[in-house]
C-alpha cells in the first residue's frame, strides 16, 4: 500500500541583523508545529553559506492539514511578526513525491 503525502519546501531570508531573531522565532513553532494533526515531519534547516537563510522541510498527510496547520495560533503569531524580520517574502514550494 503506498501513501501519499504533501511536501512542502518553505525558505526564508533574515533582514540583516535579524538572523538569530529569526531562528528564535521559527524554533518556536518546530514543537507545536510536530503536534499538529496530519504533520508527518516539520525540519528546519540554517544554511551554512548564508547564516540569514532558512529552509523548513515539511511532510502532511493532505493538504487539508497542512491548511489547518496554517491556521494554528503558533503559525499565525510567527506570521504577525515575520515582516519585521524577513528580507523578502518565504518561496513556499508543495510538491508530491512520484518516485
Amino acid at each position: 500500500m503506498s501513501t501519499v503525502s504533501l511536501t512542502v519546501v518553505a525558505r526564508m531570508k533574515a533582514k540583516p541583523g535579524k538572523a538569530i531573531q529569526l531562528r528564535q522565532e521559527l524554533e518556536a513553532i518546530v514543537a507545536p508545529s510536530r503536534k499538529d494533526a496530519g504533520c508527518l515531519n516539520y525540519d528546519l534547516h540554517q544554511s551554512k553559506e548564508d547564516p540569514a537563510q532558512f529552509l523548513f522541510h515539511e511532510n502532511w498527510t493532505s493538504k487539508a492539514h497542512l491548511d489547518a496547520h496554517l491556521k494554528q495560533p503558533h503559525l499565525q503569531a510567527f506570521l504577525a511578526k515575520a515582516n519585521d524580520l524577513l528580507a523578502e517574502p518565504p518561496q513556499i514550494g508543495l510538491w508530491e513525491k512520484i518516485g
